[in-house]
């Protein structure tokens, strides 16, 4: 009689001593999509919602129809705050000097100007304090944190105290969004809903 093999299961990166650093993130083979790095360790994301794919075009879009030259909107890439965290928010809007080319797999932290994060329900801590804390400290003047109501987006706005490196928030929005900085923005939050009950 004759033992069939074990199937093998998936095998784990083994963090260094020490833990990974952001240049890691890019030599690990095999990492699931949109891995990010948050105090030296890997964090895997769960399967997105429709409501968290929603927000993400809807912002990525909207924001890149509205802001001016010089500024480059861009989704779900990686952003170099120091050493040990390399985050990925949802919606970055980005100098234009700081695409430098196809193959790129990160942006530096001085070179965000707004970062958005949409709220998932396995990412709520992390969205709610980690995140916005790092970028707080890596000096990203803006920062939106959207989340999902029963079934309705809310948009708390966070903007940069320079001296103390921490947000104040600056306002919560439901149907209509309103801010004068980065730049004049005017969204109906509403038509993430649409979208999601058209499909």
């Amino acid at each position: 009689m004759s033992v069939e093999p074990e199937a093998s299961g998936p095998t784990w990166p083994v963090p260094p001593k020490g833990g990974w650093t952001a240049d890691d993130l890019d030599r690990l083979p095999n990492l699931p999509p949109h891995t990010e790095l948050i105090d030296g360790s890997l964090v895997f994301v769960s399967p997105q919602t429709i409501f968290h794919e929603s927000a993400v075009d809807f912002f990525k879009w909207q924001l890149r129809t509205l802001s001016p030259r010089g500024l480059v909107v861009r989704r779900e890439m990686t952003v170099v705050l120091d050493d040990r965290n390399r985050p990925e928010p949802d919606v970055v809007v980005l100098r234009k000097g700081a695409v430098t080319g196809a193959s790129q797999t990160q942006f530096k932290a001085e070179d965000v100007i707004l970062a958005i994060e949409v709220v998932s329900p396995d990412s709520e801590v992390r969205d709610r304090e980690a995140k916005p804390r790092k970028y707080a400290q890596a000096g990203v003047a803006h920062f939106w944190r959207v989340e999902n109501d029963k079934g309705r987006p809310v948009v708390y706005v966070f903007e940069l105290e320079p001296a103390s490196r921490q947000y104040a928030p600056t306002g919560i929005f439901h149907d209509d969004l309103k801010v004068s900085v980065p730049f004049p923005i005017s969204l109906d939050l509403t038509e993430i809903i649409r979208d999601i009950e058209e499909t």
